[in-house]
This record gives C-alpha cells, sequence and structure tokens, in this order.
C-alpha cells in the first residue's frame, strides 16, 4: 500500500487526522502562499488551488505516495481573511465580526502521480455582539493569531458565537474528516485503519 502523507505542519490537521486511526506522515509543503492569494479573490478557488499546491509541492519529494494538501479561510464582508500573526489585528477582525455572519471556507486535495480528488467544505458561523472587554479577554485565553478568523473554536472561541450551520464540524478546524474518510476509502485506504491495534 502507498504511504499516506499530510503535507502540512499543523498541528491542529494532524491531531484531525489521526482521529480517523490511519497511519500517515506529516511533511510541510512550503508553498508561497501570497503568490496565489494576490492572484485569486475567490474563496473556494482559493481554498482548492492551495490545497492542490501544497499536496503537489510534496509529491515532487514522494512520487509513490499518497498526499492530502489542505487549506482554510475565513470569508467575511467580501473579504479573505487569513491568519493576522497579530493580536491587534486579531482584535480589530473579531471587532468588525461581532453580530455578524461569516463563512469559513475548507478544502482538501488528495493526489497521487496519476489522479486527484478536491472537496470543498462551507461553515456558516454567526458571532455574537461582543463588547471590547469580551473580545480582549478571549484574545488573551487562546491567542489565535494562527488561526482564519481570530479564534480557535476547538477551544473557548466556541464562546464568541451564537449559531454554526455545518454538515461536518471538524472542517471548521481545519479538515473534514467525514468526506476525507469516505475519500480515502475511495482511494483504497481502511478508515479506520489498524493504526490502533
Amino acid at each position: 500500500m502507498k504511504k499516506l502523507i499530510l503535507a502540512s505542519k499543523s498541528p491542529y490537521r494532524k491531531q484531525l487526522l489521526q482521529r480517523l486511526g490511519i497511519d500517515f506522515d506529516c511533511v510541510p509543503s512550503k508553498v508561497d502562499e501570497k503568490a496565489l492569494k494576490s492572484q485569486i479573490s475567490s474563496p473556494i478557488e482559493l481554498t482548492q488551488e492551495l490545497s492542490l499546491a501544497k499536496a503537489k509541492a510534496v509529491l515532487k519529494n514522494f512520487q509513490d505516495a499518497i498526499i492530502i494538501g489542505s487549506d482554510q479561510v475565513c470569508y467575511f464582508d467580501g473579504r479573505i481573511l487569513g491568519k493576522t500573526g497579530s493580536l491587534d489585528i486579531s482584535f480589530q477582525q473579531l471587532k468588525e465580526m461581532s453580530g455578524k455572519e461569516h463563512k469559513l471556507i475548507t478544502s482538501y486535495a488528495i493526489i497521487d502521480s496519476d489522479r486527484q480528488t478536491l472537496h470543498t467544505n462551507e461553515t456558516i458561523l454567526l458571532m455574537r455582539e461582543l463588547s471590547d472587554v469580551q473580545i480582549k479577554n478571549y484574545l488573551s485565553t487562546d491567542n489565535p493569531i494562527d488561526c482564519a478568523g481570530s479564534y480557535k473554536l476547538e477551544l473557548n472561541g466556541i464562546s464568541l458565537f451564537k449559531k454554526i450551520s455545518t454538515n461536518d464540524h471538524t472542517a471548521i478546524i481545519g479538515l473534514p474528516l467525514l468526506n476525507l474518510g469516505t475519500d480515502l476509502l475511495d482511494w483504497g485506504i481502511s478508515v479506520p485503519g489498524d493504526e490502533g491495534r
């Protein structure tokens, strides 16, 4: 059976994929995301193209493997919001999204040297009305500067929301496991696998 590789250094995606009980390695893709982000304005197209780019970058060094690449963006008010890298910018983002809806667009690509599968999940989230103090308290708790949208739903970020509509809650964290598990079966990978035995 071919080796399975997750083209990511994200601890969140690694933890998610482990939940399928399959054996895999993680290899960072080192893709320059800024170039694609400057060319593509559609959040669905962008996440799909970045997922493919990450997977293809790793495939170059692992021709006999099956590679999973994934990407996620926050889409609000016609704009794509990425990771801020800054608590000040995260504060402004959350203040702007307070009381409003936004989308999380999460895509993955599964590829090898012969074929590819693409999937995209859209989650609609309604944030509660938040005061400046509430936002600052949240930021000091989760420090979500490495997350699209400036929150970590798997941690205290859940407290920011009034409603979440999705067909796969794992997509919110960065990898839609319901679809991925089905697609991996189609690729000949047993889910759940025998990793835990």
